[in-house]
């Protein structure tokens, strides 16, 4: 069910009507009843595995927490009956049973995503190796349908079972509840990657009836249908052109498809999460945010700390940092700054640290080595600017550009081409035909097409160009202003006939303005597909 169908948003109306006129105590039990619904809609048998998912974490995380207390009750009886290797036996054989609980159920949790969504990528991958050597037959593929956001509710459950084995938080002890943090159906299309600690907060509480935090969702909400209508799925026409027939278009076309390709996963993406969020804020549950102003970053390594946020932090706080520290990542750290000098080995577990993270980040995305290509050159391309960061340093210096703003115009401009480079990787079928579409942008000479009028045989007519390029200086024109403070909080504080003019002008740009209508395909969410 789209965000943007009829149906949903009137499936979503009559759900925020009642969440407000139940009794307070059962607003998070219908919550968890319209999530299954909603997943069930999506697709019957889904249910099962986020049912399986949910089940088995809660089961472990829970005899995990019972286990941690009984060994916290055994330890304050015995402090002092008990000798030091008594108590380190004890603690040992508790912790043992705790690390049992806990990779069980990590392995059915990574498993059952493994297996829906990597099983077919494997058997291509050794059907092609076969078919190199010329051995076997080929193994046929599984009839497999990726249930809606298994990589997003897996992850979720991960890192709460990572965070209760590590005593970062008591374990929630009613399923129920449990289930709702995993299932909660605003997050099932395209995140965010909620952690427990932060989403519990608000959403098990009573919540009543209020206009001003209601309009505020709902003004969310509206923003986030002006991205997805108005400018993402107006420019995706052109885009699938481009990209649909990559031997008729290519040169310039595919520098085209490739600006449109930013533009259109960016609204996209960030439209999404805004009608999550604010589709969280009208029920006034807080959801984290994940994107902040990331086509302003003046470097890659910048733009990733404000893309997909919830996403980046996640892999740096159970890939990242607990692999650098592990045992066998410090051996190998020794090793290598006494056979390869202080200088290059202190930099091996970084490089191979990053590069783990980035694989997982790529394949994550997707299976295909495509996404696996992107993932490890974002990682090569950030790697390459830290190394050269000295080189930078010195260039700051001599030419005294920092703070200039033309220099901060051109950092932005080539954070944004670069980024836009390497997601070309998300647009053609192979890694070869990527890299050779991509170099062909600078030898095809077809610079004509841009001013002969060809660009407007790609299914878009003028009124499209001008209606995204004026939803793209929107975009601009927004994030400027909201540098220091939320747009939503300088309108709130408008005479109040400014205020509704601005919002109800919005709602009649997208009534208006949004590609749908007769002889419209309309798009699932990108994102949706994880």
């Amino acid at each position: 069910m789209l965000f943007t169908s009829y149906e949903f948003i009137l499936a979503a109306a009559l759900v925020f009507l009642l969440y407000y006129l139940i009794p307070k105590k059962w607003q998070w039990p219908f919550l968890l009843v319209v999530s299954y619904l909603f997943y069930f809609k999506a697709g019957h048998s889904y249910v099962i595995y986020i049912a399986v998912t949910t089940v088995v974490t809660w089961f472990a995380a829970r005899k995990i927490g019972d286990l941690g207390a009984q060994k916290s009750a055994w330890l304050k009886e015995h402090k002092k009956t008990a000798d030091k290797e008594e108590k380190k036996a004890y603690k040992a054989a508790m912790g043992k049973k705790q690390k049992g609980f806990f990779l069980i159920a990590l392995f059915v949790d990574l498993g059952l995503l493994i297996v829906m969504k990597y099983t077919n990528f494997m058997i291509e991958n050794i059907n092609g190796i076969c078919k190199a050597i010329g051995q076997g037959e080929p193994l046929s593929f599984w009839n497999i349908a990726l249930p809606l956001g298994i990589s997003f509710y897996t992850f979720m459950a991960v890192s709460y079972l990572i965070d209760v084995y590590n005593e970062k938080y008591e374990p929630q002890r009613n399923l129920a509840k449990f289930a709702l943090y995993v299932s909660f159906f605003p997050q099932l299309v395209q995140g965010p990657i909620s952690r427990y600690n932060d989403l519990s907060q608000t959403l098990y509480e009573k919540h009543y009836f209020d206009v001003a935090k209601i309009c505020r969702g709902l003004q969310r909400v509206l923003w986030g249908f002006f991205k997805k209508l108005v400018i993402a799925d107006r420019v995706l026409i052109g885009l699938k052109t481009i990209i649909g027939a990559p031997e008729e278009y290519q040169g310039v076309y595919v520098f085209v498809g490739m600006m449109f390709y930013a533009l259109q996963l960016y609204c996209d993406f960030t439209g999404g999460i805004d009608i999550t969020i604010g589709m969280a804020e009208v029920m006034q549950i807080k959801v984290q945010e994940n994107f902040y102003r990331p086509f302003f970053s003046k470097n890659i390594k910048e733009y990733w700390n404000r893309w997909h946020m919830t996403m980046g932090s996640w892999f740096t706080d159970y890939i990242f940092y607990p692999v650098s520290v592990s045992k066998w990542m410090l051996k190998l750290s020794k090793f290598s700054r006494s056979h390869l000098g202080e200088n290059i080995g202190k930099r091996v577990p970084v490089y191979l640290c990053s590069l783990m993270v980035w694989f997982t980040t790529g394949i994550w995305h997707g299976a295909s080595w495509n996404f696996i290509a992107w993932g490890l050159a974002n990682c090569i391309v950030i790697l390459i600017s830290q190394e050269l960061t000295p080189l930078y340093r010195k260039f700051h210096e001599r030419f005294d550009v920092d703070g200039k703003l033309w220099y901060k115009i051109f950092c932005v401009v080539r954070t944004v081409l670069l980024m836009s480079s390497l997601r070309i990787f998300d647009c053609y079928e192979s890694v070869g035909q990527t890299i050779r579409m991509y170099f062909g942008m600078f030898t095809a000479g077809n610079l004509h097409v841009l001013w002969d009028g060809s660009m407007l045989k790609l299914g878009m007519n003028l009124t499209d160009y001008v209606i995204a390029f004026a939803g793209l200086i929107i975009l601009v024109a927004v994030s400027l202003v909201q540098r220091k403070e939320p747009v939503r909080d300088q309108i709130a504080r408008l005479p109040y006939p400014a205020k509704c003019m601005i919002w109800f002008g919005l709602f009649l740009i997208v009534l208006l303005m949004g590609a749908y209508g007769q002889g419209y395909d309309e798009s699932q969410f990108i994102y949706n597909q994880f």
